[in-house]
C-alpha cells in the first residue's frame, strides 16, 4: 500500500482509495476533484493512479442560508458517486477507502462499496461552546450563524454514521465530536518530518531589496499562518509590534503568510493585513518588520531555523502544522493559552503560554526570550523532543497509521 503521505494529503485531496481490482492485482487509487489533480500533481507516483471527477457547480445564493454547506456537500457526493460507479463497473473493488469527509464525497460510498471499510479524517465537528464560535468578542456571531453551524454539521454525522474507524491529529480535535462516536476515533498525529524540519545554526535568510540577512546570531520573531487572519491571532500579534520594537530596537519580525481567509469570515473591504496596518502601521519600522506572503517550503523552513522566538495564536480551533513543525525546528515558541496548543505545550516546559487577547503579554514573554537567548536553550531541545516523540511521521505516526488502515484492510478481507 502506498502509505507514507496518506494522512498527510487527505485534507488536499479530499478522497483516496486504496484497494484491489478484481481480487488479483494491487492497485491504489486516488480520487478528487480534476482541479486539484490539475494544481497539484506535476508527475505520477509509482503504483498510483490518479482520477479526477468534475466539480459541481457552486451552490447558488437563491439557496436557504442555512442548507447551502449540506447542499454542496450533497452535490458533491453525487458527483463522486458517478466516478465510483464508473470504476466498479471497471472491476475495482476497494479493501479500504480513506478520506476527508468534510466536504461530502463519502456521502453515497457505502451504496456502491457496502463491504469496504471506510476511515475518516476526523479533523473538526462544530459547536456553539467551548471552541471557535464567539471566542473573540471583537468578530462575533449572530443568530443567524448559530443555525448555520447546526446544519454544517448534517454531513459530519451522516459520515460518522457510515464511517467504520476515524482519526483525529489530537486529543482535543476528538473531543469536539459527540461523545457517542468516540469509540470509533483514533488519535493519531499526520506527522511532522523531523529529519527535514531540524535545527541549524548555519542557516540564513535574506531579503535583497533591503539589503539584509538574518541569522541565528540576530533577533528574529517570526510569526506564520497560511493566511494573515483573526483565527490565528493576526490581529492580536500585530497591536504587540509596536511596544516590541520599541523595547527590542535590534530586533526583526518575520510574517509569512498570504491575503486570503482560509477561516472565518471575510472583511465587507480590503483585508486583514490593511486593517491592522490601518490601526498600527504608523508605529512600525518597516525596515525590521518583513511580509513575506506565501513563501516556498525551503525559505519557510529556513525562516523557522533563524528564529529566536516564533509567535504561534490561535483560536480553539484545528491546530495548525506550523507550530508542530516550528518546534521540531528548535523554536523556542510563545503559544497562546487555547485548548488546542495546551495539549501540545506545556508552560515553562517546552515552551511559554500568553493570554490570546493580551498583547503586552506576548511582548513580556518576547522581551524576556531576546534578552537571555542562551537560557531558554534546554526549552527549545525539550520542544523538539516532544515532537520527536509525539508527532514525529517516521518515528510513530506513520506506523500507527499504517496499523489502523492495515487492520481494516484484514477485516474488510475477512
Amino acid at each position: 500500500m502506498d502509505l507514507p503521505r496518506l494522512a498527510q494529503q487527505a485534507w488536499t485531496w479530499h478522497f483516496l482509495t486504496f484497494g484491489r481490482i478484481s481480487k488479483s492485482r494491487a492497485s491504489n487509487i486516488r480520487l478528487t476533484q480534476m482541479r486539484r489533480l490539475r494544481d497539484n500533481i506535476r508527475a505520477p507516483e509509482p503504483g498510483v493512479r490518479f482520477i479526477g471527477y468534475e466539480a459541481p457547480k457552486p451552490v447558488t445564493a437563491t439557496s436557504p442560508a442555512t442548507l447551502r454547506t449540506t447542499e454542496a456537500a450533497v452535490q458533491r457526493g453525487q458527483a463522486v458517486l458517478s466516478a465510483l460507479l464508473k470504476l466498479k463497473h471497471g472491476g475495482f473493488y476497494p479493501d479500504v477507502v480513506y478520506a476527508h469527509p468534510g466536504w461530502g464525497e463519502t456521502l453515497f460510498l457505502k451504496d456502491v462499496y457496502p463491504r469496504a471499510r471506510l476511515v475518516h479524517f476526523c479533523e473538526f465537528y462544530y459547536n456553539t461552546e467551548g471552541q471557535d464560535f464567539n471566542f473573540d468578542p471583537e468578530f462575533p456571531n449572530s443568530v443567524e450563524d448559530v443555525l448555520r453551524l447546526r446544519t454544517r454539521n448534517m454531513h459530519h454525522l451522516m459520515a460518522l454514521e457510515q464511517a467504520d474507524v476515524g482519526i483525529a491529529p489530537t486529543h482535543w480535535q476528538k473531543s469536539r465530536f459527540p461523545a457517542r462516536y468516540h469509540e470509533k476515533i483514533h488519535v493519531v498525529h499526520d506527522g511532522i518530518d523531523t529529519a527535514a524540519l531540524c535545527p541549524d545554526s548555519e542557516a540564513f535568510v535574506e531579503f535583497p531589496k533591503k539589503k539584509l540577512r538574518l541569522t541565528r546570531d540576530d533577533e528574529v520573531v517570526t510569526f506564520v499562518s497560511r493566511n494573515l487572519e483573526p483565527y490565528r491571532g493576526f490581529h492580536i500579534f500585530m497591536r504587540a509590534l509596536p511596544e516590541l520594537l520599541r523595547r527590542r530596537p535590534k530586533a526583526h519580525v518575520i510574517v509569512i503568510g498570504g491575503d486570503d481567509v482560509s477561516y472565518g469570515k471575510r472583511l465587507p473591504q480590503g483585508t486583514y493585513r490593511q486593517r491592522a496596518l490601518s490601526e498600527v502601521g504608523h508605529e512600525i519600522d518597516f525596515s525590521r518588520v518583513h511580509f513575506c506572503g506565501k513563501v516556498p517550503y525551503s525559505t519557510f523552513k529556513r525562516v523557522l531555523q533563524v528564529s529566536s522566538a516564533h509567535v504561534y495564536l490561535t483560536y480553539p480551533f484545528v491546530l495548525s502544522w506550523s507550530l508542530i513543525e516550528a518546534m521540531a525546528s528548535g523554536c523556542l515558541v510563545i503559544g497562546s493559552k487555547t485548548a488546542p496548543v495546551e495539549e501540545v505545550i506545556e508552560h515553562g516546559k517546552n515552551g511559554l503560554l500568553v493570554d490570546f487577547f493580551s498583547p503586552s503579554q506576548i511582548v513580556d514573554r518576547l522581551d524576556d526570550v531576546l534578552s537571555d537567548r542562551h537560557g531558554f536553550s534546554q526549552i527549545r531541545q525539550l520542544a523538539r523532543d516532544s515532537v520527536i516523540q509525539n508527532y514525529g511521521l517516521n518515528e510513530s505516526c506513520l506506523e500507527a497509521q499504517m496499523r489502523i488502515l492495515s487492520d481494516q484492510r484484514a477485516t474488510s478481507e475477512a
